[in-house]
């Protein structure tokens, strides 16, 4: 998959986050862009887009989550440490 990169800290998982959506969900890969997109039930006004993203992606992997890249983006590169790329895609369902 493209949008998943394994590091020794984790793997990095390239996102498009569409904000102020009805709730939080995954709607699948944006083969153009290489990532996945993400539709987040919060409005990117003082970072609370960015604190919905890491609270989600957290609850869904069962481990910490950071945002390394694209704070002010709507393309984002997020960390899961401790998990591998297989085991993020097995818990993604894609």
């Amino acid at each position: 998959m493209k949008f998943l990169k394994e590091t020794r800290d984790g793997t990095i998982i390239l996102i498009h986050v569409q904000p102020k959506a009805k709730k939080s969900s995954i709607e699948g890969v944006d083969e153009w862009r290489g990532r996945l997109k993400v539709r987040i039930a919060a409005p990117p006004v003082e970072g609370k887009a960015n604190k919905e993203v890491v609270r989600f992606f957290s609850k869904l992997f069962g481990a910490e989550v950071a945002i390394v890249k694209g704070d002010t983006s709507r393309e984002k590169d997020l960390l899961v440490k401790g998990l591998s790329a297989e085991e993020v895609l097995k818990k993604l369902e894609l």
